[in-house]
């Protein structure tokens, strides 16, 4: 087990990649111990491209099977090793957005069992022993009830692993660190500008039309340009929910709507001291800080 050891909680696969992918790929270049725990299997998903158009959940229902596939090749191009799910591959499915028909079906992510769910990553904590967690902020980055959903159930499980509670999932873990992942806003207006020719179809955001937060509330920045072909190709590995352009500088969902693959990935620090900062007082480093 490597003395550093980083337990990332998402949603779907693909999530992994979007915002986190580089900082996976960065740490576990350097040696660290890196887990992605994903919580569905995304059946919900908008398949881009004719090929494998009829797995979708209206049509053969095959999808999430089909992105463990997807989940595998990128989490190798990251260097991170073999997916893990919460409580099994299959145990919860992908709630779709609010107010949906899929978010109505019993084995949906946002109708699981809080106090069960809770125990299950409580207990993968415990297994592990990371010494930071990452998860969404409490929006979900962009509203996904799933996204919301991990980041309330990943903020109790890292309360309680130290703790006396759950004493059936394992001996206790203190967590030193939990961040959000969220991208900064003025990041993401200097990668838009720095877009050229888009493929046909494509198009820029309208301003507001990408999640991000104020540069003033992120506290850590990870560079990745070391790694970015790495994240390049787990983007690519998930052909059906991401299109990488030929320029290899964004990327676009099946919103068709352009992305720039950024250089550095934001975080903010919301449990555990910062550790040394830079002249902008903002962290370069995870495990700043952190006792190992």
């Amino acid at each position: 087990m490597s003395e550093r050891r980083l337990l990332l909680v998402h949603a779907h696969p693909d999530d992994e990649t979007l915002t986190t992918g580089g900082t996976i790929a960065r740490y576990a270049a350097e040696g660290a111990d890196v887990y992605v725990l994903t919580c569905t299997l995304g059946e919900e998903g908008e398949v881009i491209g004719d090929e494998w158009a009829h797995l979708v959940a209206g049509a053969a229902d095959q999808l999430g099977g089909f992105r463990i596939g997807e989940l595998t090749s990128a989490l190798t191009s990251l260097g991170a090793g073999r997916p893990r799910f919460l409580l099994g591959a299959g145990r919860f499915r992908d709630s779709g957005m609010a107010g949906t028909a899929s978010a109505a079906n019993p084995r949906a992510f946002v109708n699981a069992d809080r106090d069960s769910v809770t125990a299950a990553i409580v207990a993968v904590i415990r297994e592990v022993r990371p010494h930071v967690v990452v998860t969404y902020d409490p929006d979900g980055g962009y509203g996904h009830p799933d996204h919301i959903q991990a980041h309330g159930i990943v903020t109790a499980a890292v309360e309680a692993a130290g703790t006396e509670q759950f004493p059936d999932a394992g001996v206790p873990w203190e967590v030193a660190k939990l961040y959000w992942t969220v991208t900064e806003a003025s990041a993401l207006e200097a990668g838009l500008c720095r877009i050229g020719d888009l493929p046909d179809g494509w198009r820029l955001p309208e301003p507001g039309e990408l999640p991000s937060v104020p540069a003033a509330d992120v506290t850590t920045v990870i560079d990745v340009r070391g790694v970015l072909d790495a994240k390049r190709n787990a983007l690519s590995a998930h052909a059906t929910q991401v299109t990488v352009a030929p320029s290899g500088t964004e990327y676009a969902l099946s919103n068709d709507i352009a992305q720039p693959i950024l250089v550095e990935e934001h975080f903010v620090l919301v449990r555990g001291a910062l550790g040394d900062r830079d002249a902008d007082g903002r962290e370069r480093d995870l495990f700043a800080g952190v006792s190992l």
